[in-house]
């Protein structure tokens, strides 16, 4: 973690989340106690966040990690202004495809001309935060509940169109055998309404390495 960068954060429900779960959900509840005292953790600002996310589209994690490192040096600051006033055979050479290059000028453009209102989204559900998010481009349904979950840290969400959530109710509550979206709204159901930690335990089962977001 870089000087710049706020201490990470971990959600205060934690600890009641997991009691819940364990009480409720007989595969919580052998899963909870494997992964020790890790959980959920939220680190940098909406508009850095958003903007990995879309760099890391569609490339490895490592190539992810390698692209944003070069384009992280360009700006002065990383805020939607500086961004704006990159060049685009700068983004370019730094490893950034035409499209992600537009969808990063729209994220900054919906930020600094307050499309965007990051401190409203305390009093906002979850459907009008994403609603807000895919307006933007190149940001849609799974990238927004990802933002939620990882960082807004909102405790209910059950990202449906996540593949490795479904492969992870799969493996632990069908025997391996194809899951469909109804099936995992109705494993999910026993797990409201800390559907985000409960999906976090998932990933855990398929992955033991939390991904950082």
């Amino acid at each position: 973690m870089t000087a710049a960068e706020p201490l990470v954060a971990t959600p205060a429900y934690w600890d009641e989340a997991c009691k819940h779960l364990a009480k409720k959900d007989r595969v919580m509840k052998r899963l909870i106690p494997q992964f020790g005292d890790a959980c959920l953790q939220s680190r940098g600002d909406p508009f850095t966040t958003l903007a990995r996310s879309i760099v890391g589209q569609q490339i490895s994690v490592k190539a992810a990690q390698t692209v944003w490192d070069r384009f992280a040096k360009l700006p002065r600051k990383m805020n939607p202004s500086s961004v704006l006033k990159l060049k685009v055979d700068d983004m370019r050479e730094a490893g950034l495809s035409a499209r992600k290059i537009e969808y990063l000028v729209d994220l900054s453009l919906h930020f600094d001309s307050q499309a965007i209102q990051a401190n409203d989204w305390a009093t906002m559900d979850d459907d009008a935060i994403i609603a807000q998010l895919v307006a933007i481009r190149g940001i849609g349904r799974w990238t927004a509940e990802m933002f939620l979950i990882f960082h807004l840290m909102r405790p209910n969400v059950l990202p449906l169109d996540d593949v490795g959530l479904i492969n992870g109710i799969s493996a632990n509550y069908f025997s391996g055998d194809p899951v469909s979206r109804s099936d995992a709204r109705e494993v999910a159901a026993a797990w409201t309404p800390f559907c985000s930690v409960a999906t976090w335990y998932i990933w855990r089962s398929l992955e033991p390495v939390p991904v950082a977001y």
